[in-house]
């Protein structure tokens, strides 16, 4: 027998989706900014280094934009 889903659960489930696309964007943009970088020991001081913390910065921002589309094209369908 499936369970009741109450009021709270589908505000609560929003919240966190919500969270996690903001932190991820706040990541995303800090990568691409330079303000986030590899640490220095594992070669982010270089500029490859740096080069790869900003295509990790463009992949997170991305990825983060194409859930939230296909996360509105599910919930219009």
């Amino acid at each position: 027998m499936a369970k009741k889903q109450g009021v709270l659960e589908p505000v609560v489930a929003f919240v966190a989706w919500l969270t996690g696309v903001i932190v991820s964007l706040s990541v995303g943009f800090a990568l691409t900014e330079k303000i986030l970088m590899i640490p220095g020991w594992l070669g982010g001081a270089t500029t490859f280094g740096m080069g790869i913390s900003q295509t990790a910065g463009w992949i997170v921002l991305f990825t983060t934009l194409l859930g939230v589309i296909l996360a509105l094209i599910n919930k219009v369908r």
